[in-house]
């Protein structure tokens, strides 16, 4: 073996790792607990959790009353979840996302009457739980399978039928039961319900053994997503290799192969993953020293050779020094000293923009590492930047042992996290540790500057991981700590909406989540917080009241110089007329919007400079009117219009005799506003029957 190449998605999925996940946290919260099932197809991490208290049963009436149950990442069926809940355990479902929205898919169907075809293996536990959420249905396993169901079952034809496959099914198998199901029936739905992750694995997989001569597959021997891993491989390169772990590997068998592929199962961790390559690497490594050792021998053969290695030769990866002393518009000439002469690539020295002329100049010393020596011309070529990054190397070290926090740019991602460029050393930085929530996109972080510490280096083997968590987690304590230092009524805050919920949204003002209730989003009357703002809006807010030992903190959005009661007394007066539409007619006068959020009350005797029997006779909900403010209580919010104090007086009528209450309610004050400005609707005094 001369090259191993590693699959980048190889290994967990995001449904497996939120299993494993969910069953850490579940044993770190009760010490122990049982899944149903294993929880992925992986015998060493099964074990691994079993040893730390997670036991697996195959029934749920083996559940302790009472006892903590997982339900897996591949799902369970309905009647599982009716055993639990009869036996009162207490359940973390576990399901991964994509097969709960299948259970979603069959269910529907089933409740349409549709008839469902699932493309999976039979007999495998997410394909067990499907079925367990369809009504009529069917298991095809393959294209051979489905079109012997259709010659046996030539009803179905015409029937409304839906069709879904297993996550981890490969897409050629899916495509071609698809392609004889669409020639025959005439009402089908297709769902690919086949995991991105799983594609992409597959599709990386299959790439990769194009250009290998051997493949190493690492997987559980009943994980069906390895198994069609092995399958796809097999289908394109030579050699391939399906092992669950690395004692498995007969490196014999790879010796004479110059480059070696590896992928991995979905349910793979990724320890096993490295164990795999660091027994192939080593192994590459016991190859050099042997040609090594076998290019010295023939060099003892010859006196000239020896007499020539005392003129100091220069090897790949040594570090020289030397002198400029030629520049050119491809290479800078250095002169070593010996019977070498190096060069380095003008392009070592220009890459980021900067000119030649400005990076170097002749007579300039010059340390580097040797790259190539041809030893038939006597040149060297030579690379200031990896000696650069040796010198990186002391200084990560150096800031691992301190913990001081550095600045990089994110510049890729992968599987497991983002890789970030520190003065040109990789930083692998974990998915957990890049402060991101757990279902991010990675990718939103490239290309962006983020501060880290450096957590582990081995130089060795040019590993370095880091952590943003760590800083982000630091700097927010201590943004925290200076807010609830300088915190009080009234301050104001520039902050970013993290979430809504039915009540308000949580705003972080600087590292902390405050809450500004519904009522304190808007003046006008809303129902959702999401009228108003959304997940990532950046606004202002201001405290309205604070708890330092709940650690709780009310905002205000709303600008109290908005407040519409406010508006309309800095406008209006008793007296002023104002130009008012109408927005709701009740038994004893109209409801009149002034300005809005402030509505004033109509008397059905101010309504007109006649008797009328009712609102209607005279005013429709929209219209816009002309009245006079007669009225404003300011403690009480209420506004008090006329319309008929505008009009001409009225013909002379016959004297009759009115009721005492009718000759009062000019002078009524008739409603009541809500805190929010909006008329409550309230009956006037002389009008104990009207509708509020």
């Amino acid at each position: 073996m001369k090259e191993i190449r590693v699959a980048k998605s190889a290994g967990f999925c995001f449904g497996v790792s939120r299993s494993v996940d969910m069953a850490e946290k579940l044993l770190a919260e009760h010490g122990g607990a049982c899944s149903l099932g294993p929880i992925i197809h992986n015998e060493d991490v099964v074990a691994e959790l079993g040893r730390r208290g997670l036991r697996v049963i195959g029934d749920p009436y083996e559940v302790r009353p009472g006892e903590p149950v997982m339900i897996r990442a591949h799902g369970a069926p309905p009647s599982v979840y009716a055993a639990l809940e009869a036996r009162g355990a207490l359940v973390t479902d576990a399901t991964c996302p994509k097969v709960k929205m299948i259970h979603r898919i069959v269910r529907e169907a089933a409740e349409e009457g549709r008839f469902v075809i699932v493309i999976g293996m039979r007999e495998h536990p997410e394909v067990e739980a499907i079925c367990g959420w369809c009504g009529e249905h069917v298991v095809l396993e393959n294209p051979a399978e489905t079109a012997l169901w259709m010659d046996e079952n030539p009803g179905f034809c015409d029937k409304m039928i839906t069709i879904v496959v297993q996550t981890t099914q490969t897409s050629s198998n899916f495509t071609e039961c698809c392609e004889i199901l669409k020639k025959r029936c005439t009402n089908i739905k297709i769902s690919d319900t086949i995991c991105l992750a799983t594609s992409t694995r597959q599709e990386e997989a299959r790439a990769l053994s194009s250009q290998c001569g051997a493949m190493v597959v690492i997987g559980g021997k009943h994980s069906a997503n390895s198994l069609h891993l092995a399958e796809i491989c097999s289908s394109v390169c030579p050699v391939v290799r399906f092992i669950e772990r690395s004692e498995e590997l007969d490196l014999t068998e790879l010796r004479d192969i110059d480059v070696v592929g590896i992928t991995a199962g979905a349910s793979t961790p990724a320890w096993i993953i490295k164990e795999v390559r660091n027994k192939m690497s080593d192994e590459i490594n016991e190859i050099k020293i042997e040609e090594s050792a076998a290019e010295k021998v023939e060099k003892e053969q010859s006196f000239d050779e020896m007499l020539e290695e005392t003129l100091k030769p220069i090897y790949n990866g040594d570090k020289v020094s030397g002198v400029v002393v030629a520049i050119t518009a491809t290479e800078v000439s250095i002169d070593l000293g010996t019977k070498y002469s190096g060069f380095i690539p003008t392009t070592e020295f220009t890459d980021d923009g900067t000119k030649i002329e400005d990076a170097v100049k002749i007579g300039d010393p010059i340390e580097a590492i040797v790259v190539r020596v041809n030893d038939v011309e006597g040149t060297a070529q030579l690379s200031k930047k990896r000696l650069d990054a040796v010198k990186v190397w002391d200084n990560v070290e150096q800031a691992v042992e301190s913990g001081e926090i550095i600045e990089g740019v994110v510049t890729e991602t992968n599987k497991g996290g983002v890789v970030v460029s520190y003065k040109g050393v990789r930083v692998f930085v974990p998915a957990s540790q890049t402060d991101l929530p757990r279902e991010a996109d990675l990718s939103e972080l490239i290309k962006k500057t983020v501060r880290l510490k450096l957590t582990e280096v081995n130089k060795a083997r040019k590993r370095v991981v880091g952590s943003i968590r760590r800083v982000a987690q630091a700097e927010r304590r201590a943004a925290t700590e200076a807010i609830w230092n300088e915190i009080e009524v009234g301050k104001k805050y520039h902050g970013v909406v993290k979430s809504l919920t039915s009540y308000g949204a949580f705003v972080d003002i600087g590292g902390i989540d405050g809450m500004v209730h519904v009522s304190e989003l808007s003046w006008n009357r809303i129902h959702q917080p999401a009228e108003v703002v959304s997940v990532g809006d950046e606004i202002d807010v201001y405290v309205i009241s604070f708890d330092k030992e709940k650690r709780k903190i009310s905002l205000g959005y709303k600008d109290p110089e908005a407040n519409p009661w406010t508006v309309f007394t800095k406008r209006y007066s008793v007296g002023d007329v104002a130009t008012v539409t109408i927005v709701k007619l009740m038994e004893f006068g109209a409801f009149a919007t002034v300005v809005p959020g402030v509505d004033g009350l109509i008397h059905i005797s101010q309504i007109a400079n006649r008797r009328i029997e009712k609102p209607g006779d005279v005013l429709t909900v929209g219209d816009v009117v002309e009245a006079k403010i007669t009225a404003i209580d300011e403690e009480k919010h209420k506004v008090s219009l006329s319309i008929r104090a505008l009009s001409a007086p009225a013909p002379a009528a016959p004297v009759e005799e009115q009721p005492a209450e009718e000759e009062s309610a000019e002078d009524a004050m008739v409603y009541d506003l809500s805190a929010d400005g909006e008329a409550t609707g309230e009956a006037p005094a002389d009008d104990p029957d009207a509708e509020a």
